[in-house]
């Protein structure tokens, strides 16, 4: 008989991660599809995106932040005790230079940042896209089962038939274009 590794009784041990293995082989079929989107959509990303993004990557971590700070204090250290040491004021206070600087850090910042989210905003598009035609399509898919269904129950002698109204109601696909437009009629 082998031995249970001892971490599987442990109950403070963490729990086992499920692997691609463990998964229905069409929720890794829908896995794949989707990481097919994803390398898709980063090999049509053009050069000066993917230069923003890693940009981004840096200026939006901890260590920029510091690394900004540091430079701020340092800049502002050295030009208050530059006379005491005899070196060379280039920035006295209230330290234009170094509002200029932070100011272009700034701008360069936040457009890097406007960059990234339109670009996000445009594949988040896509997603709901996505999203709602499979939405439609499931609800057609359950509407036509239920149809089914009910005429099985009609044509099958033992099943006693009799009538069902909410699986009537069911039984009819939605109309995207009336829902959409009682959305749009029901906003504030």
């Amino acid at each position: 008989m082998a031995e249970q590794p001892q971490h599987e009784h442990d109950p403070l041990a963490p729990p086992q991660r499920p692997t691609r293995e463990d998964l229905p082989e069409a929720v890794s079929d829908n896995i794949d599809t989707i990481l097919d989107f994803y390398k898709r959509h980063e090999r049509e990303k053009p050069r000066a995106q993917r230069f923003v993004e890693r940009f981004s990557h840096v200026v939006g971590s901890p260590a920029y932040v510091l690394a900004n700070l540091a430079f701020v204090l340092a800049w502002i250290a050295y030009n208050l005790l530059a006379e005491e040491f005899t070196w060379t004021v280039f920035d006295e206070p209230p330290f234009f230079w170094l509002q200029g600087i932070i100011a272009l850090n700034a701008f360069i910042i936040s457009t890097t940042v406007l960059i990234r989210q339109n670009h996000a905003a445009k594949l988040a598009e896509h997603h709901a896209h996505l999203d709602l035609q499979v939405n439609l399509l499931t609800e057609k898919k359950s509407s036509k089962i239920i149809c089914l269904l009910e005429d099985l129950r009609a044509d099958l002698p033992n099943v006693r038939n009799k009538p069902d109204p909410e699986a009537d109601e069911l039984a009819k696909p939605a109309d995207a274009a009336a829902v959409l437009n009682a959305i749009e009629n029901e906003k504030p």
